[in-house]
């Protein structure tokens, strides 16, 4: 399929002349500051909050850029995923005219997002073992669709999905397909970054606050060709990632072998809690998992879930998610909030 990058880009944002800051217009070296109307007499903080951060995030690119093997210029740091998912409706999607494409049960923001830009969502549901239908959403593809959003590995189902489903779709859509690898750290199945080069068209979305810890700071990762990037830059408000996320985000980029045996310690426990899960009457699937989480399948769902947080052990219902009837997400926790949860289930009346 033929990928014309300007044809997907609202009028509007072509025509768009961005906000410059005054960190944007000044890059260079200087002693004295006196273009942004900050408080030259710094903060009552310790560090110097009274200046603002830098609007592209560069020491935070080049970190991820050395770990990711990409260029720096290929990196999009949003508030949170949320925020890359925003962006990419209001570049691409023109509202009440355009629409995209999910594949349910899957992460809620693609089609919250969605409505709230006034973008029409189309829903193809996975099928056999939480599978893409590959069939099934090119089927759906009109002149109008823009967006086709993929999580792999999947929230709440937690499996990848197979490699080649997601290369056919690639290779057959002409908009922009966004593959959320929000739970690759935790998969066995490689990134789709290092294809970027391959697929014009591609948007991977990664966080940083999954695997790396840092959920509260907000640093969603986008990675796509240096196109794109300029439109999201060129979109975003000035300012999106505070001083603090970003200097924080860089001081943890730089502990990878700690995540690393954090990661391990997951996968074991997940393999542990598994089993344990397992030896219950009353849980009926527990299905493949490729992330910190997993899905299962239990007699009466409403009925666990209240339990275990009467006992102060708190797990997500999925029931009201297409194919997951009675199903329970449950996140990996320390050894020792595994266990309770398991002491707790223990004593469960069925």
């Amino acid at each position: 399929m033929q990928f014309d990058l300007q044809k997907l880009v609202r009028d509007n944002i072509q025509k768009l002349t961005p906000y410059s800051s005054a960190r944007h217009e000044f890059t260079g070296k200087a002693s004295v500051f006196l273009d942004a109307n900050e408080n030259a007499y710094g903060s009552p903080l310790p560090d110097r909050f009274n200046r603002y951060p830098d609007p592209l995030q560069w020491q935070l690119k080049f970190q991820l850029a050395s770990i990711k093997g990409v260029p720096a210029e290929n990196v999009f740091v949003g508030n949170g995923s949320d925020e890359v998912i925003d962006l990419a409706y209001r570049i691409f999607c023109t509202p009440a005219v355009d629409n995209v494409i999910v594949c349910p049960p899957t992460y809620g923001m693609y089609e919250v997002s969605g409505n709230i830009n006034d973008v029409a969502v189309k829903k193809v549901n996975l099928i056999n073992h939480f599978q893409l239908n590959v069939e099934g959403i090119l089927a759906a593809v009109d002149d109008n669709t823009k967006l086709i959003f993929i999580c792999s590995p999947n929230n709440p189902t937690a499996n990848n999905m197979r490699r080649e489903d997601v290369e056919v779709i690639l290779n057959n859509f002409s908009g922009i397909v966004i593959i959320d690898e929000a739970y690759i750290n935790f998969s066995k199945q490689k990134t789709f970054i290092q294809e970027l080069t391959e697929y014009p068209n591609l948007i991977v979305m990664q966080t940083l606050s999954k695997a790396w810890g840092l959920a509260a700071l907000r640093l969603g990762l986008c990675y796509a060709s240096m196109d794109i990037i300029e439109l999201f830059n060129k979109v975003k408000p000035p300012y999106n990632i505070n001083d603090a996320s970003q200097q924080l985000g860089v001081a943890a980029l730089k502990n990878i072998d700690l995540v690393n045996e954090w990661i391990n310690d997951v996968v074991k426990q997940k393999e542990w809690l598994i089993k344990e899960m397992g030896n219950f009457t009353f849980v009926k699937t527990i299905y493949p998992s490729d992330a910190n989480f997993f899905l299962m399948k239990v007699n009466d769902a409403a009925k666990v879930y209240t339990y275990l947080s009467d006992n102060e052990v708190v797990v997500r219902n999925r029931s009201k998610e297409p194919g997951c009837d009675n199903c329970l997400r449950v996140t990996i926790g320390t050894p020792e909030e595994n266990q309770q949860l398991i002491q707790v289930l223990k004593n469960y009346n069925q």
